[in-house]
């Protein structure tokens, strides 16, 4: 086994795994060989500790580019330093997505499910059309109704609107 490790010389470090290898491909050599076949042992075993660790060096050879975001980075100081800590950044975009998503799904309730008056008051308040929110008394000055008349329909209509969301969930 030993004979077939030295085709594959590496650093000290390395020759541990590759003999532990090797020892597993002898295991499986013995475990399969078929003296029937015409094979002698030894050739059989060799063969099959050359073949697994090559399988090894193959392997090796696939994850050779792949980092782990967790591994930690080498560096001087003390401590440990994670390529994910380095490159880590906040991570709401998700939820910024949703909030959008949920922000449009609510315009375009408020123009199916509300009346024309409701849905002007509504757009007004909330500033929907990327105009800034107005006062219940700027909207009631806007459409020539009273404040209390543009807060009666404004609840009426986030009512609706509040309806309209719970059915959909």
């Amino acid at each position: 086994m030993l004979r077939a490790l030295k085709k594959y010389y590496t650093q000290a470090s390395d020759q541990a795994d590759l003999i532990s290898i090797g020892t597993i491909g002898l295991i499986k050599g013995i475990s399969t060989y078929k003296p029937d076949r015409g094979v002698k042992l030894a050739t059989y075993a060799s063969r099959c500790v050359e073949n697994e660790i090559l399988m090894h060096f193959r392997s090796i050879k696939k994850t050779q580019g792949d980092l782990s975001l967790s591994e930690a980075l080498e560096s001087g100081e003390a401590g440990s330093l994670s390529l994910m800590d380095v490159i880590s950044v906040p991570d709401d975009m998700l939820e910024n997505i949703s909030i959008a998503e949920t922000h449009t799904r609510l315009r375009e309730l408020v123009c199916q499910r509300l009346t024309e008056r409701e849905c002007q008051i509504i757009t007004m308040r909330y500033g929907l059309t990327g105009m800034l929110p107005k006062t219940q008394r700027e909207v009631a000055g806007v459409l020539d109704i009273s404040r209390s008349y543009v807060s009666r329909i404004e609840k009426r209509a986030l009512k609706k609107l509040e309806d309209a969301i719970g059915a959909e969930l």
